[in-house]
């Protein structure tokens, strides 16, 4: 049976990439830029998971990071720059203001760096809305063109929708070779027990720093889709609720999960939608399903299969080891 789990995994993983590039053909433009957003999203969320799920640095800043991203590609673009040189400075400079704000991950812990980096989202928050000669204060920035990508325009929702995928599947590539290189064993140990961690020759101070440096650049990345997804960008989609969204995804798909930002991206972005049916009662079944959720598993919906193959591979090693000891027994 084991052997046909390895090809069956990646037949699964090929039926969903196709369905993600075909199926949408037929979608209207919300339906396009629901999806979208959920690329986006998804972006976003697997930087947080890297730096909380993996790195165990809780962050309240990731929605600021995004908008740090929106802003700097809306800004850019809006000025002629193509979209691939504005992904680059997003990255660099949500990388670089990341790393600044890891410094105080190295003297505080748990809901003490919650509260530090809290504060660095209201910040950004008030820079966002108070420095109108930069953002457009208040009335923000429209008009944010789409990019050619290959010379093929993407102003239409199909194309740009393309786009989001595309990015979303170069930036999975790249954290799963992240998590699974030395430095996503560092992020590990990091989590699990930093003083045994330092004792094997772990720097983690360079670790702790490199966690919210990168898990911010990925925020970016997803700021500089999301302006040219929405054409037009204002301080309020940046503030405290946007890094609670983020958070929640996270913990609802799987914290340490790597499909766990996939899967909590989509409950959040598309379970709302589905829920619309039932017009004014929607957002609070959709409350009521996350409470219910996180009280009968804390470690989110890919915690619940985790635990039942685990039961499993007890179960099954249970049985070798007696059917092993009976045939001993029969030999004695």
């Amino acid at each position: 049976m084991s052997g046909f789990a390895k090809p069956l995994k990646i037949a699964l993983g090929l039926i969903v990439i196709a369905g993600l590039i075909v199926v949408p053909m037929n979608f209207n433009r919300y339906g396009l830029f629901i999806l979208s957003q959920w690329a986006v999203m998804t972006i976003a969320a697997m930087g947080l998971n890297l730096t909380l799920g993996y790195a165990g640095q809780v962050s309240l800043a990731q929605g600021a990071f995004v908008g740090i991203g929106a802003y700097a590609s809306a800004i850019m673009t809006a000025h002629g720059w193509p979209l691939p040189v504005a992904i680059l400075v997003a990255i660099v400079l949500s990388f670089a203001v990341g790393w600044l704000l890891g410094y105080p991950a190295l003297r505080v812990q748990h809901h003490y760096l919650a509260f530090v980096t809290l504060a660095f989202s209201t910040l950004a928050f008030l820079v966002f809305r108070n420095e109108s000669w930069l953002t457009g204060g208040i009335y923000g920035i429209s008009n944010i063109p789409r990019p050619h990508i290959f010379g093929i325009a993407t102003n239409k929702p199909l194309p740009f929708y393309y786009v989001c995928l595309g990015s979303l599947a170069i930036v999975s590539l790249a954290v799963w070779w992240l998590i699974r290189s030395p430095w996503g064993r560092a992020f590990m140990a990091l989590r699990e027990n930093p003083l045994r961690a330092q004792s094997l020759g772990i720097d983690t101070r360079r670790y702790t720093l490199m966690a919210f440096a990168i898990g911010s650049a990925l925020g970016g990345v997803a700021g500089a889709l999301y302006a040219p997804l929405t054409q037009y960008i204002d301080p309020v989609p940046f503030n405290l609720s946007l890094s609670l969204d983020l958070l929640m995804m996270v913990i609802v798909g799987g914290a340490g999960f790597y499909f766990g930002p996939f899967l909590g991206a989509m409950i959040a972005v598309l379970l709302p939608e589905w829920l619309r049916f039932t017009e004014g009662y929607y957002l609070m079944l959709y409350a009521i399903a996350v409470m219910g959720l996180l009280v009968w598993s804390p470690t989110g919906i890919l915690g619940i299969l985790d635990r039942y193959m685990a039961a499993r591979r007890t179960k099954a090693a249970s049985a070798l080891r007696a059917v092993a000891k009976s045939r001993l027994e029969t030999a004695q």
